[in-house]
């Protein structure tokens, strides 16, 4: 019975003692300091990343195809 018990407390205790860390905790934002802090308006949007990365990945197989056809 005392087993039961100690079971029931755990269960709340464990809960309760998760949510008093995550509301103790500093939320992390945008105003800490992570180095050079560079513009969005001269930073290139995420879709030009991805277009740039899926040219030179084109670019690549293209080598790869041509190499193995001159072989």
């Amino acid at each position: 019975m005392a087993l039961l018990s100690v079971w029931s407390v755990m269960r709340v205790a464990i809960p309760f003692i998760s949510v008093v860390g995550l509301l103790s905790m500093r939320p992390v934002g945008a105003s800490q300091d992570s180095g050079s802090v560079i513009p969005a308006e001269s930073r290139p949007c995420v879709d030009c990343h991805a277009f740039e990365f899926m040219q030179r990945a084109l670019q690549d197989l293209k080598k790869t195809a041509y190499n193995l056809d001159t072989r």
